[in-house]
């Protein structure tokens, strides 16, 4: 775990608390009545569906927290999708966090909250996972996705890598033949030469050495769009793919000809790659107001009274930004 700057004991006018929990990290931050953070925190993921690890993570990122807090926003991967781990999420935090007024939900919510600075809207997420999120005029909610990587997650970093690494196994036994130059740059992403006396065997043994598996495919998502800046094929196919899949969701909510208010999220829209293909299909998203942990945090205030108008939006978006959150 890592913080910026210390959690401030002593806010005169109190603070909120917000959560946003992921599949890859989680960030905690501690915000001050006008809009500025006061502390962050970063650790590894705590989505219950990936594995026992997440109630220590959870419990880490709660510890030692500053006097003050008024209300707290907890955006978390996997909260509402089941009962049990609903309820064991919410029992770590009511243990660990001395506070009366708690708002649950889960990330992909609390994220498109943040981007639309609570108004209707529909958040498109590809991080390590995938998951569309709309907010009608009406008050109504619906979501697309989401169902994790054994047999959902379309479009995600983690179904990039993924498939990846599946394209890379069959051609290297001739399943699927690729150009030399187009399977040595998918090589490269796992470090290993094209001159290696067993590319196969070396693909083996960087697939038996990882360590956080789900994290480590996904994180190869980022070196797929780098060969894809550089017009190699078989990233840029990688990535048409990944954008269809994503696209899927929006038609899901929206139809094929409705207009679509929509935004985005998730480490996969740092490709302009896939942006542009979406953009070109659905018209231009909106830039989000603020990042996931921002709508934890704006939710949070909201719950407090707090007078979170568009001019505390934008305070905080400054800080979290002066803090390296986008």
């Amino acid at each position: 775990m890592t913080s910026q700057g210390p959690w401030s004991a002593q806010e005169r006018d109190g603070c909120v608390l917000a959560l946003d929990g992921g599949g890859t990290k989680t960030l905690v931050a501690v915000v001050a009545r006008d809009g500025q953070v006061r502390g962050l925190r970063r650790e590894a993921g705590v989505n219950p569906f990936d594995g026992p690890e997440w109630r220590p993570g959870l419990i880490r990122c709660l510890g030692d927290l500053p006097d003050g807090i008024v209300a707290c926003g907890f955006g978390l991967a996997g909260y509402g999708e089941d009962r049990v781990m609903s309820a064991a999420l919410r029992d770590v935090v009511h243990t660990a966090v001395p506070c009366p007024l708690i708002v649950f939900g889960n990330d992909v919510e609390f994220a498109c909250a943040g981007a639309f600075a609570g108004a209707p809207g529909t958040l498109l997420l590809a991080g390590t996972g995938s998951m569309a999120w709309r907010n009608t005029p009406d008050g109504h909610t619906h979501r697309v996705g989401g169902f994790g990587a054994l047999f959902g997650d379309e479009g995600s970093a983690y179904w990039i890598g993924q498939k990846a690494l599946s394209w890379l196994s069959q051609a290297l036994d001739g399943r699927r033949p690729l150009p030399d130059d187009e399977r040595s740059a998918l090589l490269s992403l796992l470090g290993i030469t094209e001159d290696a006396a067993d590319p196969s065997a070396e693909l083996l043994a960087w697939y038996a050495a990882l360590t956080s598996p789900r994290a480590q495919v996904a994180a190869l998502a980022a070196g797929i769009d780098q060969l894809a800046v550089q017009s190699v094929p078989v990233a840029c196919l990688l990535l048409d793919e990944a954008a269809a899949a994503l696209g899927a969701h929006l038609v899901a909510l929206h139809g094929k000809h409705e207009a679509i208010r929509w935004s985005h999220g998730g480490s996969v829209f740092r490709s302009r790659h896939v942006l542009a293909r979406l953009a070109a299909r659905f018209g231009p998203p909106r830039p989000p107001a603020l990042p996931p942990i921002g709508g934890s945090a704006l939710i949070a205030a909201r719950a407090a009274g707090w007078v979170a108008d568009d001019a505390w939006v934008a305070r905080l978006a400054t800080s979290l930004a002066e803090s390296g959150i986008t």
